[in-house]
């Protein structure tokens, strides 16, 4: 399975200048092609390669590997917007946010990542160093560091292209890697329902709660700063906005790979599958007060999904998606559905045969139910392929929203 890992580069001042000219030479040869790609209705890679790689060279000064990706990258972007279009997510055909999508060639931005081969960037792991083209000529000995996991992890298994880029002042590759996974379980004993919330972020069907009260507090006071630098708007403020802007995400992200860590190798340990609810479309049916909203949609519910996923994947372990609907109001000991069953955010009490549990609790192993159903009737692990990046650069947001896994079960 492919996975990407991402090593941090260590350039020198004169090796920086280098990549950033590099960048800004590609993205602005990437946007010159975007327009002739929209100007000729040509979004084919080889036919618009016909039309832009010799001027790619010439013009704009680009070796030949840089020209292929630089054009790719150009008709990928292309690819996107029409699966956003078809998918819906630009809008209606005719209104503002579709035509202003499709009234002119697609730009990219000037430090937007760019894609590289192994013709163009080579690796020497043991002393963690790169040699990487650049519109400066080749730029050898380009210092990089990761983590002893991405390190080894690179030097095994490494294999296609890179992803050059830039943020916030810092370099970054993206390597891709070809991961070897382990068989799937096709005889799980059971599985482990997971029930995801707010107040406690994950819950086990063991038992186990993963509660996020106090990151909940971080999160608030994070957004009550960010609230008070925006209404300041001076430079200072802007500067420690755009010095904080990625933080919360990067906390987010780290609880949600640990999560995710922690709940596949407890499923794997143990030989069962994993039960996930199907939330695809959560944030639309939800309604919720206003102060509620930003709490809601400020979790990344998708992220931590698409984890324990890929982490099942790569450890063999069967992930089946069940219909959350009434999972929080049926008493998992009789099956009563109630709604006063709730009885408060904490607590479930069975209206029926007085079954009290952990609310959250009680959930999961709803969840837990429904899938060794669906399983025991033949349903197939639906742990969805790692999701695939989009190429970096386009100026606006357009990335391919893929279809949330759902469970095959045939004739229910």
């Amino acid at each position: 399975m492919k996975l990407v890992v991402q090593v941090k580069l260590l350039p020198t001042p004169a090796q920086s200048t280098a990549l950033e000219a590099t960048l800004h030479a590609c993205n602005e040869t990437a946007t010159w092609a975007s327009k002739v790609a929209f100007e000729k209705d040509v979004k084919n890679n080889f036919a618009l390669r016909k039309l832009a790689y010799a001027e790619a060279k010439g013009r704009w000064g680009l070796g030949a590997q840089a020209a292929h990706h630089v054009i790719k990258k150009t008709c990928d972007a292309y690819t996107t917007l029409k699966a956003n279009l078809k998918a819906g997510n630009l809008g209606r055909p005719g209104s503002k946010l579709y035509l202003r999508a499709t009234a002119k060639p697609i730009v990219f931005r000037p430090a937007g990542g760019q894609p590289y081969d192994d013709r163009m960037l080579s690796w020497q792991m043991t002393q963690r160093r790169i040699s990487i083209w650049t519109v400066c000529g080749r730029v050898k000995d380009v210092a990089f560091t990761a983590g002893p996991e991405q390190l080894a992890t690179l030097a095994l298994y490494r294999k296609g292209e890179s992803d050059l880029l830039l943020r916030d002042g810092m370099w970054f590759l993206n390597a891709t890697c070809e991961v070897p996974q382990a068989s799937l379980n096709t005889e799980p004993t059971d599985f482990l329902g997971i029930d995801l919330g707010i107040t406690n972020i994950a819950t086990t069907s063991d038992g186990e709660i993963m509660a996020g009260r106090e990151l909940n507090r971080t999160r608030a006071r994070e957004r009550k700063l960010r609230t008070a630098l925006q209404k300041k708007n001076t430079p200072s403020a802007k500067r420690r906005l755009r010095k904080r802007r990625r933080k919360e995400a990067r906390q987010a992200k780290d609880i949600n790979h640990k999560i995710a860590k922690h709940v596949v190798a407890e499923a794997q340990r143990t030989g069962r599958g994993i039960a996930l609810e199907n939330l695809t479309g959560i944030r639309e049916r939800v309604r919720l007060r206003k102060p509620q909203r930003a709490t809601l949609h400020s979790w990344a519910f998708r992220q931590l999904g698409q984890f324990i996923a890929y982490k099942a994947r790569q450890a063999g372990v069967p992930v089946v998606y069940v219909d959350p609907a009434y999972t929080s109001r049926t008493c998992a000991e009789c099956g009563h559905i109630d709604k006063a069953n709730r009885v408060s955010q904490a607590w479930f009490a069975c209206r029926a045969c007085g079954f009290v549990d952990h609310a959250d609790r009680n959930g999961s192993r709803n969840i837990r139910a429904r899938a060794w159903a669906l399983w025991r009737r033949g349903a197939q692990s639906t742990a969805p392929a790692p999701r695939q990046k989009q190429r970096h650069g386009a100026g606006r947001k357009r990335g391919i929203t893929p279809s949330d896994a759902r469970c095959a079960s045939p004739a229910l």
